[in-house]
């Protein structure tokens, strides 16, 4: 009795069937990240005026930098996708490479964020203290710990795509041209993904209460 999947008996099937698990996969991290969101504006609808005073507390200009960054990285990921469709391979490596730099660049510039909440004392994460200085602490420090949760957890799945695009141009010499194609498709779907969850946080978190 044969053990091999239809799904894979042929490169067509094996496409489909790979962004077929690629947005079952991003669907389910889109719920995740919903209900945090959720959890944030019916948070926000109770605490407005403490969640507003928090928010000022952010760094706009760090925000927007990796806003344009993370968007530019997304723009290498079409060129990618472009490149390998057209199989020209070098500048479809050349063009994942940027992508995977870019989203360095955007967690070092985070790094720099998180570390002046933790010296303002505005980082309730880690037994760190929490010294907000407006009139509702209690709920100014529930704005920062949602703020943290996304903003790591969006740094997590990150995190993830860089390693994936990473033993992916170290496989990339002994992967048949005909896969190539449909990996790149799969990690940028995912990639997409990730920007687009940002464009959500960026003004939720940074510019509604601006």
């Amino acid at each position: 009795m044969s053990t091999e999947s239809v799904a894979f008996d042929t490169k067509a099937r094996e496409k489909a069937a790979d962004t077929f698990g690629m947005w079952v996969f991003i669907g389910s991290e889109a719920m995740l990240f919903g209900a945090i969101l959720l959890v944030f504006f019916f948070a926000r609808s109770s605490y407005g005026p403490a969640f507003a005073a928090a928010s000022q507390h952010l760094s706009l200009p760090l925000g927007t930098l990796n806003t344009a960054v993370l968007l530019t990285s997304s723009f290498a990921m079409a060129l990618a996708h472009m490149f390998t469709a057209s199989r020209r391979w070098r500048p479809a490596v050349w063009a994942l490479i940027c992508t995977a730099l870019l989203g360095i660049v955007f967690l070092f510039v985070k790094a720099i964020e998180y570390g002046r909440e933790f010296e303002e004392g505005l980082a309730p994460v880690l037994g760190a203290p929490f010294n907000f200085p407006g009139p509702d602490p209690a709920h100014a420090e529930f704005f920062f710990a949602l703020y943290f949760a996304m903003t790591s957890l969006h740094a997590l799945h990150l995190i993830c795509g860089i390693a994936v695009i990473a033993g992916m141009l170290l496989l990339w010499p002994r992967t048949a041209e005909a896969s190539r194609a449909h990996r790149v498709q799969a990690i940028g779907l995912y990639w997409h993904f990730v920007d687009i969850v940002w464009v959500f946080l960026f003004p939720v978190l940074y510019l509604i209460n601006r």
